[in-house]
């Protein structure tokens, strides 16, 4: 394998990936991909063309893609004010119907450029290839759903082609109504059942923060509950991590926020020393 032609000049040496590749061998990625990074071209191409990277090196990611943003913009032009309860949004029939398209019509977008990059990838979506089957999750927040049951043999059929599995953040009942559901909840799921090497969730932040602002490069339960008690992980950070931490405590190795505002932020993550936001482990 040439890593020269397949890394970037601007992502971690040759050596450092060398380091690394072995220890993620036959190994589950689930990525998680929300924020700025789904609507700065700039940044959702670097997203892309890290996918391919890691692809191209033998690894085995999975897509879950986020479209909050995008759902705003499009409930804003047709004048459909939302509700949020504790983050997540009141979604009746017609915001269903408007969230499942966007969130499908994204999901192509994202296959679309893998493919552009010689990176075969598979649509997962409420209409296609369903995996995540969902319970609601409370009577007030109407179509939102918590998976229930995952698909797994689909995803694995689908790496065994060597595609990349793109999952849009939606999920069917047994009476075949679909539900929106938070991506990191869905991510979490995925990876849980998989019994992922890794969930990197990738969002606008740094990573986890301590009082003075400054980066927290590891964390664990303890830790991190501590620092929620005291208001130091606040407001909607607390439910990211909460996920975050129980993934960890299910089977999944590590779970890491990641800043996708930095160039290449997942191939540091994997392949550096440093790595690029915070890991969380049990």
């Amino acid at each position: 394998m040439e890593l020269e032609k397949i890394l970037p000049k601007d992502g971690p040496s040759v050596e450092e990936v060398k380091k690394y590749l072995d220890k993620y061998n036959n190994e589950f990625i689930v990525i998680k991909c929300g924020g700025s990074v789904l609507i700065d071209p700039n940044l959702f191409n670097i997203f892309i063309q890290d996918v391919a990277v890691l692809k191209k090196l033998g690894l085995s990611p999975i897509i879950v893609h986020g479209g909050g943003k995008r759902i705003n913009n499009k409930l804003s032009e047709l004048n459909i004010k939302s509700n949020f309860i504790k983050g997540l949004r009141v979604t009746d029939n017609k915001i269903i119907s408007i969230v499942e398209d966007v969130l499908i019509e994204f999901n192509k977008e994202i296959v679309n450029a893998l493919k552009d990059l010689s990176c075969e990838a598979k649509r997962i979506t409420s209409k296609e290839y369903n995996i995540i089957s969902v319970k609601p999750e409370s009577e007030d927040l109407g179509f939102v759903g918590i998976p229930n049951k995952i698909k797994t043999n689909v995803l694995n059929e689908i790496i065994k082609e060597n595609q990349v599995p793109v999952v849009a953040p939606l999920g069917i009942n047994e009476k075949k109504q679909t539900f929106n559901i938070n991506a990191d909840t869905a991510a979490g799921a995925i990876a849980k059942e998989l019994n992922a090497r890794r969930l990197l969730i990738i969002s606008d932040v740094e990573g986890v923060l301590d009082k003075n602002k400054k980066l927290i490069t590891e964390i664990n339960s303890k830790k991190a509950k501590e620092m929620i008690n005291n208001g130091i992980i606040s407001g909607g950070m607390i439910p990211k991590i909460n996920n975050c931490l129980d993934v960890a405590s299910n089977g999944v190795k590590g779970v890491v926020i990641i800043d996708g505002r930095k160039s290449h932020s997942i191939l540091f993550e994997l392949f550096s020393d440093k790595g690029a936001g915070t890991l969380i482990r049990e």
